[in-house]
């Protein structure tokens, strides 16, 4: 190759080269921005203590988000208005230790929402939401510490159960405070401080009892009184035939005497 035509290839090269480098921030650029898109708007991930983490907290999310990366440790979904918790929605995040729901407007927990985390899953932030009332259901097999404080609760059977079927958070349990109650006189107290003078499962238990034995006398009077009534009704069609036989000739009179005899017999 003679010197003339290494010049001529000198700038080739670098122009290749430059085109290449060019295309490798194109493919890079593309590849980011493709991973951007695919979270919702004021979600990012990010490694915290050595743990995964995936944060939208304050992001205006009205449902839980989907494309969350699956080896997510830590979940924080706080100070959104997420009104419900259908059933799987965790399913994909196998590798799940924390999750904060925590300043939501969650009113509902499907059963099986949770479905999926049982095994990994140590810590779960419910607190200041809009629960009334839950089903322990939603809450089985998991083996999370729970926060359920400042929710407007229902406090009755149910809550009980729920309380005695989950782990509760540290310094939690003050905040679980009845909204509402079977009992007037629990409004405004905390659940945990009523439940050691009131077990609200007996009191439905026995309500349910005296409810079944009213029902089962009213049935009892009523078939009493239907057979009261089918006797005298009998006894005064009797009455009525015997008068009529009475009215008729001797010899009528024994003829039908002896059927109304054999009819009653």
């Amino acid at each position: 190759m003679t010197a003339a035509q290494g010049v001529l290839l000198r700038p080739i090269t670098m122009g290749l080269l430059l085109q290449s480098l060019f295309l490798l921030l194109l493919l890079l650029l593309g590849s980011c921005l493709h991973t951007a898109a695919a979270f919702p708007k004021g979600c990012y991930p990010s490694e915290e203590e050595g743990l995964k983490t995936f944060r939208c907290s304050n992001a205006q999310l009205t449902e839980v988000p989907r494309d969350i990366p699956n080896d997510t440790n830590k979940l924080y979904l706080d100070f959104n208005q997420i009104p419900f918790l259908p059933r799987d929605a965790f399913q994909d995040l196998p590798l799940l230790l924390e999750l904060d729901l925590s300043h939501n407007a969650i009113t509902r927990i499907e059963t099986g929402a949770f479905q999926g985390l049982a095994e990994h899953l140590h810590s779960l932030d419910l607190s200041s939401n809009r629960l009334v009332s839950v089903s322990k259901d939603a809450f089985s097999n998991l083996k999370a510490k729970v926060n359920l404080s400042n929710n407007p609760w229902l406090c009755d059977c149910r809550l009980q159960e729920l309380i005695r079927a989950v782990e509760l958070a540290a310094d939690s349990s003050g905040g679980i405070v009845c909204d509402s109650s079977t009992q007037e006189e629990h409004v405004g107290k905390a659940f945990l401080q009523v439940i050691a003078d009131t077990d609200f499962c007996n009191v439905y238990k026995k309500t349910t009892d005296i409810a079944m034995l009213v029902t089962m006398f009213g049935w009892f009077a009523m078939v009493i009184s239907y057979l009261v009534y089918y006797v005298r009704q009998n006894q005064e069609d009797a009455r009525r035939h015997l008068e009529y036989l009475k009215s008729l000739p001797s010899k009528q009179r024994r003829s039908e005497e002896s059927s109304t005899i054999s009819t009653v017999v």
